[in-house]
C-alpha cells in the first residue's frame, strides 16, 4: 500500500509526541502513580493481615477420609491449618486447647458425634460445628443441647462451609476492652468469660454470647429471633428451639453457680434481670 508524504510527516510528529510524553511521564505523574501504588500496597497488606487474623487451627473429625480431604482442601483456601482425624476415639486423648474450631461428623462408627461432643465439650471452649446428613429438627436440637454452635448439612457447599468457619472464628476473636458487673456476676468481655463470686462458669461460646448480648441490654426483652441473628448470624440454620436450648443450658449452669440473671418473658423472649 502506498504511503504519501503527509502521512509520513503525521506519523513522525505522533512518534515525537509519544516520545516526549514518555520522557515526561516519570516526572509529570510520579505523585499520582506512586500514590496509587502506595495505597494499593497498603490495601493489599491490610487484606493479607485481615486474612491472617481470621486464620485458625481447625480439627476436622470424620470417619470418611474423602470427606476429611475435601474439608482440608476447601478450608486451606482461607489459610486455615486443618488437622484431620478419622478415628473419633483418638480425639479423647488430644490436647484440644490447640484448636480454634472443631468440625465434627455426627454418624460415625464406634463413637458418634453426639457422644464425642458430650465428652469433649467440658475441655473445649471454642466453637463446634456438626457435619450431618441428618436433617431432622430433633437431631439439630440434640446437637445444640450438647453445646454445639452450628451445623452444616451434607453434602455441603464450599462457600457455605468457608463462610460459617470464618464467621465463628471472627466471633471468637472480637476485640473487647472492658467488663460488665452485676453484683456477684461479672462478665469479662476481653476474656469472654463469666464468673459468679469470682468462680468461672463453664459456658460454651454460644451460651456465653447469649449472656453477653442480654447483659449489654439489661432489662430489654429480646426475642429468640433477635438473639439468633445477633449471636449466630442471619444465615444460621438454627431456629427458635435451638436458642431456647442454649438459654436453658446457660441458665442451668448459672443456677448451679448461684445466679439467676436471665428471665423468661412468656410469649416474647428473654431479658437480663440483674
Amino acid at each position: 500500500m502506498a504511503v504519501n508524504g503527509s502521512e509520513l510527516r503525521f506519523a513522525s510528529v505522533n512518534e515525537r509526541r509519544k516520545e516526549a510524553c514518555d520522557a515526561a511521564a516519570p516526572n509529570t505523574f510520579p505523585t499520582a502513580v506512586n500514590g496509587l501504588l502506595y495505597l494499593a500496597g497498603i490495601m493489599s497488606r491490610d487484606k493479607q493481615s485481615g486474612e491472617r487474623e481470621s486464620m485458625g487451627r481447625i480439627l476436622a473429625i470424620d470417619d470418611e477420609q474423602a470427606i476429611l480431604d475435601a474439608l482440608a482442601r476447601i478450608l486451606a483456601r482461607d489459610g486455615h491449618d486443618i488437622v484431620k482425624v478419622a478415628d473419633p476415639t483418638a480425639v479423647l486423648a488430644m490436647d484440644l486447647s490447640r484448636f480454634d474450631l472443631i468440625l465434627c461428623d455426627v454418624m460415625m462408627p464406634g463413637l458418634d458425634g453426639f457422644d464425642l461432643v458430650r465428652q469433649i465439650r467440658p475441655a473445649f471452649d471454642g466453637p463446634i460445628i456438626f457435619l450431618t446428613a441428618k436433617a431432622a429438627e430433633e437431631d439439630a436440637v440434640t446437637g445444640y443441647g450438647l453445646g454445639a454452635d452450628d451445623y452444616v448439612r451434607k453434602p455441603f457447599g464450599a462457600a457455605e462451609l468457608r463462610a460459617k468457619a470464618a464467621a465463628h472464628l471472627r466471633r471468637e476473636r472480637r476485640p473487647h476492652a472492658h467488663a460488665l458487673a452485676f453484683g456477684s456476676v461479672r462478665i469479662d468481655l476481653g476474656a469472654r468469660s463469666l464468673t459468679v463470686d469470682d468462680r468461672p462458669v463453664a459456658l460454651s461460646p454460644t451460651e456465653y454470647a447469649i449472656c453477653e448480648l442480654l447483659a449489654r441490654h439489661p432489662g430489654q426483652v429480646m426475642s429468640r429471633a433477635q438473639i439468633r441473628e445477633a449471636v449466630l448470624g442471619w444465615d444460621s440454620d438454627a431456629d427458635d428451639t435451638a436458642i431456647s436450648m442454649q438459654v436453658s443450658r446457660a441458665r442451668k449452669k448459672l443456677a448451679a453457680a448461684g445466679a439467676d440473671p436471665i428471665a423468661t418473658v412468656w410469649g416474647m423472649g428473654y431479658k437480663w434481670q440483674l
